[in-house]
């Protein structure tokens, strides 16, 4: 009966610790990305926007690269981080066809990661010297968005730390428990 007792409560322990450790053990990954995956743009973007399921950082100094058929490889601009979104202002060069968007970020719990994006050109983009920004242009493409409704910052997220030691606490609170438990019987 007391091991009974003591497997149950060992059982109860593990079953909390896996509910409460969830959300560190999942890794962060790419939600959504504008160029989207698979979409058919008439006109290249100005800029682009990768959305993670959690806070990242930029991995090295060429953290986004963009680049398609003919050699094409578009001019990318300062990427700025705003939690869990990734921007940076773009400038196209190329014929029509398929472009790989290819970024590298690092997430809160210090995972790297890489992965990319394609979608395609329906026509060629403009010549650079037609795209050039205006000096009216030009501070509002690298300019950091702001969150909008939904977007969690980086100061409304628990930290990894504060899931491990409330993991421990449950894991000793459930020994302590079944100690009592079995000690009550002897």
């Amino acid at each position: 009966m007391r091991f009974k007792r003591f497997g149950a409560s060992l059982l109860v322990t593990g079953l909390a610790l896996l509910g409460t450790a969830s959300p560190v053990l999942a890794h962060s990954e790419l939600k959504s990305s504008d160029p989207a995956r698979g979409a058919s743009l008439a006109t290249p973007p100005t800029q682009i926007k990768l959305t993670f399921s959690g806070p990242v950082t930029l991995a090295d100094q060429n953290p986004i690269q963009i680049t398609g058929p003919e050699n094409a490889s578009w001019t990318v601009g300062r990427a700025e981080v705003a939690g869990a979104v990734v921007t940076a202002p773009v400038q196209a060069v190329g014929p029509a066809g398929e472009y790989t968007l290819r970024y590298k970020v690092t997430f809160e719990d210090t995972h790297a990661t890489s992965g990319s994006v394609k979608f395609n050109l329906s026509a060629p983009a403009p010549s650079p010297t037609s795209q050039a920004p205006t000096s009216s242009q030009a501070p509002a493409s690298t300019a950091a968005p702001a969150p909008q409704a939904g977007e969690t910052t980086p100061e409304a997220l628990v930290p990894a730390w504060v899931w491990i030691v409330l993991a421990v606490a449950v894991v000793v609170a459930g020994i302590v428990v079944a100690l009592r438990f079995t000690r009550r019987k002897d």
